[in-house]
């Protein structure tokens, strides 16, 4: 199996968005999928917003999406799309930056009015990332997702189900995909 970069949109590490993080993790690792986190508000906010490219951070940063086989784009949506914490990253990747890769976007919002947030506005600059597979998104609000004391989260019933479904087609993609590149033959 390949290996998948998470890329978290979040302003900061208490977005119900990471109650979806977290839950893709536990899928990918028992599937025992190698993974990588970008939590982009992480990063140096001075490099992202000048887009400085010739960071050292950036350029180690950008050089693993290359690297990956998938990658999961997290975002809440803010004024109808994905928020400008991700788009300072997704800036700072090459005009190709997610060509040949798996592609699954994951959104929460406040309500059912921005779900087609994932559609309108995160696909087509993915697609303009390169990107030429593209699995079905999952959309989920706020209510789906409950915060635990600890800072953790709860999902629903239907928001697992949801996102189960669509993993399984990234997961899927991706395996196919690296069958593909060799040829037909299994990793050993």
């Amino acid at each position: 199996m390949g290996k998948v970069m998470l890329i978290v949109g979040a302003p900061n590490n208490k977005s119900r968005l990471n109650g979806l993080v977290d839950y893709t993790i536990q899928q990918l690792e028992k599937d025992h999928v190698s993974f990588e986190i970008i939590r982009v508000y992480e990063l140096p906010a001075e490099d992202l917003i000048h887009a400085n490219f010739l960071s050292e951070i950036i350029k180690d940063t950008t050089k693993k999406v290359q690297e990956a086989d998938g990658v999961i784009l997290y975002s809440p949506v803010f004024k109808a799309t994905y928020s400008g914490v991700l788009k300072t990253f997704l800036d700072l990747l090459p005009q190709k930056g997610l060509e040949n890769k798996v592609v699954w976007p994951l959104m929460i919002g406040g309500s059912f009015g921005h779900l087609l947030a994932i559609d309108f506005g995160l696909k087509p600059l993915v697609s303009a990332l390169g990107a030429d597979h593209i699995i079905k998104g999952v959309y989920a609000v706020d209510q789906e997702i409950t915060r635990l004391d600890n800072n953790s989260f709860t999902l629903s019933d239907e928001t697992k189900v949801r996102l189960l479904a669509n993993y399984r087609s990234f997961y899927q993609a991706i395996f196919t995909k690296k069958m593909q590149l060799k040829g037909g033959k299994k990793d050993e």
